[in-house]
């Protein structure tokens, strides 16, 4: 990256912890930014708790109204750095409230969609919300809080999303029967425009920064840490939302009914929870690899097991409970000490490096939902084996590069701290 852009990126994280009171130490402005993400997070996962009603109310496949997420994904990826450029100037605070309003709207327009098309723009614009959100909410997480605190403060933020996972999909499921899919949507569009309330009066002012060149952005990728950790977002959310996106026919095949399947995938979200909250706290303590060796070997042993239950058509709902925990605690674990690892590979290039990790989170959850989509016709025990050797690949492509971005980053980082 030119000196131009490093000095940019420099400057953007001084100016937000000068005015936040960046290293003061306190999570508790974080909790705010966690709100946020938990209402991007609902919107981003709710759609997978009734994908079957959305096909049948849209006259579609169960695969085709999958689109929706795949299409989320893939426009979120594409405007993360773009949205990140066209906004760099925007004080902090509009422009989180302004994303949120954002994602209301489009929620809006998402549960009056009358059709596929509709529907699948609709989440294009939430993903131009979301984008303009994340991000942002990441960075002033990292410039508010201590270094040594920055795996907690990151775990509290991106536990938005976790907790969304936790109550959206299942909420949005029990929801969608009651009430319908659409009216769920509707929830969603009111949460969001609350959230965004709420940070505009609790949230401190926080200035904007020197715009970047979305080429400059983009000049980070050619970092030897940041070309290697990013591919591994990348791999590591695809193992994890091959099935996700079409939990519901998948956890049918494996026996669990339609009453059952909302606290099946509560379990998922409260092993999420654990995961992303222990994966934060373990970082900091035991470093960011040691995590992930765990989380992604973790993460391949459960999708085998499933597959290997769907083989068998064995009905086991305990142990698709338990596993479900432990799907949810290795899919959200990843998150923490891959921003971690990035802040060390290029501390003075954070906020640049947050935008671009959430668009390979996005990447891999794309390529995930479409192999999904592919796979789901041909049953829920190919979509499980063929998300646990991506898992193994993910697990592989840690061991050949873990030593390239590991100890020297962790000294850089540690040098500019002091």
């Amino acid at each position: 990256m030119s000196s131009v852009s490093i000095r940019s990126a420099e400057d953007s994280s001084a100016s937000i912890a000068s005015s936040g009171g960046g290293g003061d130490g306190g999570l508790g402005r974080t909790l705010v930014l966690a709100l946020g993400t938990f209402a991007v997070g609902t919107d981003a996962f709710v759609l997978a708790g009734f994908l079957p009603d959305v096909a049948a109310s849209l006259h579609t496949s169960t695969a085709s109204a999958g689109q929706a997420v795949t299409v989320f994904a893939a426009a979120y990826a594409v405007a993360s750095p773009v949205v990140a450029t066209l906004t760099a100037r925007f004080p902090r605070r509009l422009l989180l409230v302004a994303a949120l309003i954002v994602l209301a709207a489009a929620n809006a327009a998402s549960a009056l969609a009358p059709n596929l098309p509709l529907l699948l723009a609709a989440r294009v614009l939430a993903a131009a919300g979301a984008a303009g959100y994340t991000p942002t909410a990441g960075a002033v997480t990292a410039a508010l809080v201590r270094p040594e605190m920055r795996g907690r403060a990151l775990a509290v933020v991106v536990g938005g999303l976790t907790v969304a996972t936790a109550l959206g999909v299942p909420l949005g499921d029990a929801a969608g029967a009651v009430m319908g899919w659409r009216a769920a949507l509707g929830l969603v569009a009111a949460l969001c425009l609350l959230t965004a309330i709420a940070a505009a009066v609790l949230m401190p002012t926080l200035p904007g920064s020197a715009p970047v060149p979305l080429a400059a952005r983009l000049a980070a990728l050619r970092r030897p840490g940041v070309a290697s950790v990013l591919p591994l977002t990348v791999l590591g959310m695809a193992a994890a939302y091959t099935v996700y996106a079409y939990a519901i026919p998948a956890l049918h095949a494996l026996g669990i009914a339609d009453g059952a399947t909302a606290w099946i995938l509560a379990a998922y979200g409260a092993g999420a929870i654990l995961g992303n909250l222990a994966a934060g706290i373990a970082a900091d303590r035991l470093g960011p690899t040691r995590v992930l060796v765990v989380g992604y070997a973790l993460m391949a042993m459960t999708l085998a097991t499933f597959a290997v239950l769907a083989v068998a058509k064995v009905h086991a709902p305990a142990l698709v409970a338990v596993l479900a925990i432990t799907w949810g605690a290795s899919t959200w674990c990843q998150t923490p000490p891959q921003q971690h690892r990035l802040f060390s590979a290029a501390p003075s290039e954070a906020p640049l490096l947050m935008a671009l990790n959430a668009s390979a989170i996005y990447v891999g959850i794309g390529i995930g939902t479409a192999a999904g989509g592919l796979l789901v016709a041909s049953g829920a025990a190919w979509m499980f084996t063929i998300a646990a050797i991506v898992a193994c690949l993910a697990l592989g492509w840690l061991a050949a590069t873990a030593t390239a971005t590991g100890h020297k980053a962790t000294r850089r980082w540690s040098t500019l701290a002091r």
